[in-house]
């Protein structure tokens, strides 16, 4: 189904179901908020995974079968809905970085968590697409509104109008994908080496401008201000005076 690793500074969400090729159920999406939640507990938490448990599909999309098997029971289908658009606002807005590793498969509510995602690695064997044009289906405004602040209205258009899947070199041209797997270890090391201050403000800075925000506000300006008199920054300019690599981990204010 869907569990959750921890292993120093870094955990990972892993999708656990390769005999359906990691298509998403009603259960798991109502789990996938939850998992989240335990995982801001964790202690020394700099980074979040999401990939798929076995090699194959990243993740196939909705379980088509048990959509079929609810089609007429709008209760189900409510609650269906209420979740998927939970756990995707859980994903887009947890408070650390987050890394989708993609290898094959990204298709609808898979291309969906992997946008929801900061950054996107992926093998040179993965295809991502949004296919619910191919079924008469509508996807949810959230998840398109997440795939228009990555790659723009005119490219968004063409997946979701067409349901192409993209290569994963096509994917990259269009900005889906940032990095291939091979540089998968050097992003989780430097941004584990990263002040967890830093990078949970800027991460916070991000969606604020993504969700509309133009302008410095006084919360906003306090963080910014806040900032020069945190353990972090002290630790910062004498690792830079001292010639040294900073040590961020486990000091007050660094987020751990």
């Amino acid at each position: 189904m869907i569990r959750l690793e921890h292993e120093g500074p870094v955990a990972r969400l892993l999708i656990d179901r390769a005999a359906r090729r990691n298509a998403f159920t009603l259960e798991m999406w109502e789990e996938m908020p939850r998992l989240l939640a335990r995982a801001q507990e964790l202690p020394g938490l700099r980074v979040l995974v999401l990939e798929a448990a076995e090699p194959g599909a990243f993740c196939a999309g909705a379980d088509i079968a048990e959509l079929l098997a609810n089609k007429d029971d709008l209760a189900w289908r409510r609650r269906n809905q209420q979740a998927i658009n939970a756990a995707q606002f859980a994903l887009a807005r947890f408070p650390l970085p987050t890394v989708a590793m993609i290898r094959g498969d990204a298709v609808g509510a898979g291309c969906g968590m992997a946008v929801a995602c900061d950054i996107r690695v992926a093998a040179d064997d993965a295809r991502i697409g949004i296919t619910p044009a191919k079924l008469g289906l509508i996807y949810p405004l959230h998840d398109v509104k997440l795939l228009v602040d990555l790659i723009g209205p005119g490219q968004a258009r063409r997946m979701l109008f067409t349901g192409s899947l993209l290569d994963s070199e096509e994917a990259r041209r269009v900005g889906l994908f940032e990095l291939r797997d091979s540089e998968f270890d050097g992003l989780i090391a430097a941004i584990v080496a990263a002040s967890s201050h830093s990078t949970r403000q800027l991460k916070a800075f991000v969606r604020r401008i993504l969700d509309g925000q133009v302008a410095d506000d006084a919360e906003t300006l306090a963080i910014f201000a806040d900032a020069f008199e945190g353990p972090d920054f002290i630790e910062g300019v004498n690792a830079f005076l001292e010639k040294r690599r900073p040590d961020f981990a486990g000091r007050e204010g660094s987020g751990t």
